[in-house]
């Protein structure tokens, strides 16, 4: 028997949880709402990118987890452990029992940098760092200060990830600083893409190859990172040809900026709600689970086909919210997800290419041609991204207000 029952129980209070919770409470204030989430603080991880390139100072990224909890959501400090959805449970860490009507997983995903020989053992150290976690954002802004030759190593690891671009924001915001101070021409800057693409949509790439040139950025594609001897200073890549290992190199590094294989969280394995890789299986549209109908998935831990970034979230939250409360009352579910992702591309420190783009790679730009462009960099976009989205996320998304969120209408 659970020892607490809810409505509508949300597994997880980062961006997708948290903005789909605001999205129902905004709809109706007559359901009660458990959010389950462990942590105390609850991050902007969007300015990490800015948080590496000592444009944002780090507290500026975090909030107290109390402070962004809806009001009217019951908050359960614990993690869940494991699914029963055939008795509409949850299990947390503490043997306790969750029932709900509707289910609502957003967790996230792990960052598995275990997944990388030795590089647990040198992170935040030796030239080691990664703008993907909070407290090595900073390490990556003074290694970029401090560097004036060498060679800096910029990586991606294969598909699915959060923000495919940040690696390369990453990259250029540091490039555009060294050559700012002279330092970029005694610099041998490295990308090594474990993809055979520089991007995913096709449209942007012209564009990014162009910001390459224009550091002379040695891009390594089909390139992936598999060891780090952090004392030594040495990364190990293998290199890859139709998904297959043919080389191994290694590199000597001053730098090196890691973005980590992504899984499915530990508790998402081997579930009947997930995917043999740990992300729970939904219609790409209604963000619906295909084998239990009252469970709905949003943000990073869905098996869908779209850009992992907090703009997918963010247009995800309404269509969770409508077709939950649908499914509540017994009706056809309304609204669907196009696959809308956005990956603010910071090619300097001055301007973005603002990627928006959904499901098969189509073009889904905001604003219009005469504002911004969608393939070419902007000041506009940088200011959206340096100062307008910041609020965005914590006085709009987060607060269940859906600015410029176009949905698909499924009742036609």
């Amino acid at each position: 028997m659970p020892s607490q029952s809810f409505d509508i129980v949300i597994i997880g209070g980062g961006a997708a949880g948290i903005a789909v919770a605001a999205s129902i409470i905004r709809r109706t204030k007559a359901l009660s709402i458990a959010i389950i989430e462990p942590a105390d603080t609850h991050s902007y991880q969007p300015g990490w990118t800015l948080v590496g390139a000592g444009i944002f100072k780090p507290d500026s990224t975090i909030r107290p987890m109390a402070n962004v909890m809806p009001a009217g959501c019951k908050w359960i400090k614990q993690a869940v452990v494991n699914f029963q959805p055939q008795q509409n449970l949850v299990e947390l860490d503490d043997a306790r029992l969750i029932g709900y009507q509707a289910l609502i997983v957003a967790p996230g995903l792990k960052l598995h940098f275990a997944g990388i020989e030795g590089l647990e053992d040198t992170l935040g150290k030796n030239g080691v760092t990664s703008n993907y976690l909070y407290n090595l954002a900073p390490y990556t802004w003074q290694l970029t200060r401090s560097l004036s030759s060498g060679t800096a190593i910029f990586t991606q690891s294969p598909v699915s990830i959060k923000c495919t671009g940040a690696a390369q924001k990453a990259m250029y915001l540091s490039c555009d600083w060294w050559q700012q101070k002279g330092k970029l021409a005694k610099l041998d800057v490295q990308f090594h893409n474990a993809s055979g693409a520089l991007f995913n949509v096709a449209e942007f790439v012209p564009q990014l190859q162009k910001t390459v040139a224009k550091y002379g950025i040695d891009m390594r594609l089909n390139s992936q990172l598999v060891k780090v001897d952090g004392p030594n200073q040495m990364a190990y890549f293998n290199q890859l040809k139709d998904g297959q290992v043919v080389d191994q190199i290694s590199q000597k590094f001053d730098l090196l900026h890691v973005c980590p294989p992504q899984i499915g969280l530990e508790f998402m394995q081997n579930q009947l709600i997930t995917d043999t890789n740990g992300w729970l299986k939904v219609d790409p549209e209604t963000l619906q689970n295909p084998d239990y109908a009252n469970i709905f998935g949003a943000g990073d831990c869905i098996n869908t086909s779209n850009a992992k970034t907090t703009a997918a979230a963010r247009k995800q939250a309404p269509v969770v919210a409508e077709n939950v409360l649908a499914y509540i009352h017994h009706q056809a579910l309304p609204t669907g997800y196009d696959g809308y992702g956005a990956c603010p591309l910071t090619v300097s420190r001055t301007h973005i290419l603002l990627a928006e783009f959904g499901y098969d790679g189509k073009l889904l730009p905001s604003f219009p041609k005469w504002l911004i462009k969608a393939t070419k960099p902007s000041r506009i976009a940088w200011w959206l991204k340096a100062s307008a989205m910041p609020l965005i996320y914590w006085h709009l998304m987060l607060k269940g207000r859906e600015w410029l969120l176009k949905t698909i209408d499924r009742t036609n």
